[in-house]
């Protein structure tokens, strides 16, 4: 293995007891680029593209309560090439990381801080929070595209080397309404990018449309009754699906600059139905289903009358016994997420809900060039009890019900594990699942590549990595055919 140090930063942390700045969570704060890695078994050659995973990786002593989702981004790739692959970090150098290292401690509040205590006006749904852009990431338009939880600024990257490209020209027109939230969707039929933005004034949140040459070609208001809470969105041909759960701040409070979260389980669940900007319908049409919480949506698509929509319902939005604010003791397996489907009449204006898997599973994945259009396999991360940390990786087959597991093994953890097609696929199933996995046994981390058609027989290929990461969040898999100057290829 041969790496190079590109980069060091130094941290100002000093309570590093906090459960999530040691174990698994650890930050990491060199920066570096390592080639010729050591690999046990084969990388498949059908691998031709990128493995992208953003990581909250905080640098400075927190000027209040550090939370889970505190912390600057950390982007962690692997380039797959001809059987080959080289390894690269980057911090995410946003405005908020290089304010803060030019003062050299902490500007912003942290997620469940008064905003007052912010020493900078902050970015995002709430008043100085940190836009650190460390939630998600994808490809659009050939570069990555990073974003934040709470919304701000959409930060370009080059998706082989980490280059940072800086901010899309369209996020200045979106950033008087709190700019972009994570999770926005890449059409694979358009290659447009679909996004939504959520903050505290009026009407509340807006959905936006970005054509393939990096230009903002649609964008309306969805209005919503007051300040929400939405995390994740979907599509399908000529819809996009956005939502507003009762799990949302205490109105009440607001006005006193006070951010307390509330479940309203006499509140059903909202659903906007909204037209895509080359759709012949006009308007947002609202269904109303259960109350629950969703975090992440699976894949959604359009059935004659219908749009049926999948994702991870919430048994529990707001657990109570042993519930800890900071993040510490709450992770997927508390709120109780199993794979769920929604079925929205366009027509009648019925709903029609139904559980489709018991088991307590979130971050999900599926063969992306299915997005929008009926699927059959779902590859979703098997929630650890405590931590937001995932013990395994479960293979859901929809027309039979049959289901496949990979376990990491004890005191191993993965990462959201994006399915990633072989390059000249001929089936869905056609291809790889990869995923970064941390084994605290013997403090080193590497990535897997699994057989995407069984996943239960263990990787065909272990990369090892030059040092041990901290647990992320978000990852994605992108072809070389999608990639700047590489559509040729």
């Amino acid at each position: 293995m041969h790496t190079e140090i590109v980069g060091r930063v130094e941290p100002t942390i000093t309570h590093w007891d906090h459960p999530f700045m040691h174990g698994p969570f650890a930050p990491n704060y060199v920066e570096c680029t390592a080639t010729d890695l050591e690999v046990i078994g084969e990388i498949p050659r059908r691998l031709n593209g990128v493995y992208l995973r953003n990581t909250q990786n905080p640098v400075h002593e927190p000027l209040g309560v550090h939370h889970a989702f505190d912390g600057d981004g950390m982007l962690h790739q692997l380039s797959f090439r001809n059987g080959k692959v080289e390894y690269r970090n980057r911090f995410l150098r946003t405005k908020g990381f290089t304010e803060e290292q030019q003062a050299g401690h902490a500007l912003y509040a942290g997620l469940i801080d008064n905003p007052r205590i912010a020493q900078r006006e902050g970015w995002g749904a709430r008043g100085g929070l940190k836009d650190t852009s460390a939630t998600d990431v994808i490809v659009h338009a050939g570069s990555a595209l990073t974003t934040f939880y709470q919304c701000g600024e959409p930060y370009r990257f080059d998706a082989r080397t980490l280059e940072p490209l800086g901010v899309s020209e369209w996020g200045a027109k979106v950033l008087k309404d709190n700019g972009i939230s994570a999770h926005p969707k890449v059409c694979p039929r358009t290659g447009d990018l679909l996004f939504f933005n959520y903050s505290k004034n009026a009407p509340y949140m807006y959905y936006g449309e970005v054509d393939s040459r990096d230009r903002l070609v649609h964008y309306v208001p969805v209005p919503l009754p007051g300040p929400r809470l939405p995390h994740d969105m979907m599509f399908t041909e000529n819809y996009a699906i956005l939502d507003d759960f009762p799990l949302h701040w205490d109105e009440s409070l607001l006005s006193q600059g006070k951010h307390k979260l509330t479940f309203y389980e006499d509140k059903p669940s909202r659903f906007a139905i909204v037209p895509r900007r080359h759709a012949a319908q006009a308007g947002v049409k609202w269904f109303e289903a259960s109350p629950t919480y969703v975090l992440h949506w699976l894949n959604a698509w359009e059935e004659g009358e219908e749009v049926v929509l999948h994702g991870y319902h919430q048994k529990h939005p707001m657990p109570k016994l042993g519930y800890d604010n900071t993040g510490a003791t709450l992770g997927p397996d508390r709120y109780g997420p199993t794979l769920y489907e929604w079925r929205f009449n366009l027509r009648t204006g019925e709903v029609k809900e139904r559980r489709l898997f018991d088991q307590h599973l979130e971050f999900g994945m599926i063969n992306a060039s299915y997005w929008g259009k009926p699927y059959r396999y779902a590859y979703s991360m098997i929630a650890h009890p405590r931590h937001f940390l995932f013990d395994g990786i479960q293979r859901f087959d929809h027309t039979t019900g049959q289901t496949q597991e990979y376990r990491f093994g004890e005191g191993r953890f993965g990462s959201e594990s994006p399915m990633a097609p072989a390059f000249d696929a001929k089936a869905e199933d056609d291809g790889y699942v990869v995923s970064f996995v941390t084994d605290m046994n013997t403090d080193r981390s590497e990535c897997i590549v699994l057989d995407a058609r069984d996943i239960s027989k263990g990787p065909v290929a272990r990369i090892m990595l030059p040092h041990r990461i901290s647990s992320g969040t978000h990852a994605c898999w992108a072809d070389a055919s999608e990639l700047r100057g590489e559509q040729a290829t």
